[in-house]
């Protein structure tokens, strides 16, 4: 099986990780969280020489969803987002106004995504887990030694929980699922730098009490 190449652009003012799959064997590529600067990322899509074949969303913040638009009008490939967001991913736009930013409407996602669901990249495979906390809809997606977190889990942080809709205590019950993960798990955040889930568990004081795998065999990453 090819390489799975991963690919990270900070975009927007709140310089959100836009994250480029690609796989060279069946030449194609999916975005997650395409939050702004759409046509930086349509090229940095051209680069690779891949087609686009789908967008994943971990949750619908308007800073994960204010490039969606643009691409579409690239290409025409399939929006995929937890019901649980669709009231956040329908006001993206205006939520983006009240801080003074401008987004263009997403329009409507197209395929609804639930805990237990699998998502692939040619023969690459991910298992979408739902992780409620940041936002009600929020997912991961993991697999292939990588934890897409979005705005779960950071190096040395985590995301707010503050925000309209958000939920202290479910992010809490997340964190302690996403402990269990396999220690050299990379995690590929919403914002800033990569970690993995070990280091975080070792110095990340929102993580070190969570909970730990049992056994090898409940920290496997797919």
């Amino acid at each position: 099986m090819s390489a799975l190449a991963v690919e990270g652009l900070a975009v927007g003012p709140l310089q959100e990780n836009a994250w480029l799959l690609t796989d060279a064997e069946s030449r194609t590529a999916v975005f997650v969280d395409p939050g702004d600067e759409p046509e930086r990322l349509q090229r940095a899509l051209e680069a690779t020489g891949c087609t686009l074949r789908a967008i994943w969303l971990t949750h619908a913040h308007f800073d994960h969803v204010g490039a969606v638009a643009g691409l579409l009008r690239h290409q025409a490939v399939p929006v995929h987002l937890h019901p649980a967001d669709r009231l956040l991913y329908d006001r993206a736009a205006e939520s983006a106004a009240l801080w003074d930013l401008r987004i263009e409407s997403p329009g409507a996602p197209t395929v609804p995504l639930a805990e237990g669901d699998t998502l692939a990249i040619g023969r690459h495979a991910f298992a979408v887990w739902h992780l409620p906390g940041h936002a009600p809809g929020h997912v991961a997606f993991i697999g292939n030694g990588l934890c897409l977190s979005g705005d779960l889990l950071f190096a040395g942080s985590i995301g707010r929980t503050d925000l309209p809709f958000a939920d202290p205590a479910a992010m809490q019950a997340s964190l302690a699922r996403l402990a269990t993960l396999d220690e050299a798990l990379r995690v590929c955040p919403g914002h800033g730098p990569d970690t993995t889930i070990g280091a975080e568990r070792r110095t990340n004081p929102f993580l070190r009490g969570a909970a730990r795998p049992a056994s090898s065999s409940s920290s496997r990453s797919s």
